[in-house]
């Protein structure tokens, strides 16, 4: 049959404020403007993380409210 090859075009990357898991087994790391908190702790093994920068495709988010709770109560 037709072998059809797409050609993805390159996505515009940008230095992203992250924050990265502290402890050195964990790979953990979230975008800052997706954090609930000001300072979150690993959501895989609950440690400390700090911040840091990463070269990571653009993404918009146009919630940067810190204040925002997580889930919604029923």
């Amino acid at each position: 049959m037709y072998s059809r090859k797409k050609t993805f075009e390159e996505l515009p990357q940008e230095e992203t404020a992250i924050w990265q898991c502290t402890n050195g087994d964990c790979k953990g790391w979230m975008r800052d403007n997706f954090a609930f908190e000001s300072e979150p702790l690993c959501v895989l093994c609950h440690s400390p993380m700090t911040s840091g920068t990463r070269m990571l495709p653009q993404l918009a988010n146009v919630n940067h409210s810190k204040s925002l709770k997580m889930g919604v109560r029923i």
